[in-house]
């Protein structure tokens, strides 16, 4: 069955509130953090802000691509009990996670079978395993079957444009669910009404 579910791209008070608050929050909320192309980027002073909340039981996750250790060291104190990391090669990631003291996703982004394998290499690094397409920002899909051959003990993320109507069909997969763009507005803005649906259809798979 589906793990857990995560809701990427939060830039807002009122959607994190209402995420917070609503009787079957996930477990996961992920921020942009460093990559000023995507829509849903924070910046740091909005983002410090932003965080500065009483999480309950949801873990915040600052989404990051190839950061500098400048950036790192600016966001060190933020409430955060993820980073999820694009780009970033298991060397640096080590790295990271033992200098800052931090749970680590990391994301992979998948075009083929050579791309999934890529996992191998942060299994005893990462908590968690995100694959990922190739659009970063864009929502774009990947061929989930591409991931048939990666053991169910591998704590699997996944996203690339997944739909709301698409939660049912991964109800027999070990997978935590991560949706971002197919719970907004045409605007580009998150939706409340689509994240509430989203939730309550989670709560009862």
């Amino acid at each position: 069955m589906i793990k857990d579910l995560k809701i990427c791209g939060i830039s807002d008070p009122k959607t994190l509130n209402f995420i917070l608050n609503h009787p079957f929050p996930p477990k996961f909320v992920g921020f942009i953090t460093n990559y000023e192309e995507s829509k849903r980027y924070v910046a740091y002073e909005n983002l410090k802000n932003l965080v500065n909340v009483d999480k309950k039981d949801t873990n915040f996750v600052s989404v990051l691509v190839s950061p500098t250790n400048e950036v790192l060291e600016k966001i060190k104190d933020l409430n955060f009990d993820y980073y999820q990391l694009y780009d970033v090669e298991p060397a640096r990631t080590i790295e990271i996670k033992e200098k800052y003291k931090i749970k680590i996703i990391s994301a992979l982004t998948i075009s083929n079978k050579k791309d999934v394998d890529k996992y191998k290499d942060y299994l005893e690094i990462s908590e968690i395993i995100l694959f990922d397409s190739k659009g970063y920002h864009r929502s774009e899909s990947f061929d989930h079957n591409l991931l048939e051959d990666v053991p169910n003990e591998v704590n699997k993320m996944i996203a690339g444009n997944i739909q709301i109507d698409d939660i049912a069909n991964f109800k027999n997969k070990s997978f935590i669910i991560d949706l971002s763009g197919s719970i907004e507005n045409n605007e580009g803005k998150k939706d409340i009404n689509k994240i509430d649906r989203l939730l309550k259809l989670f709560a009862k798979i």
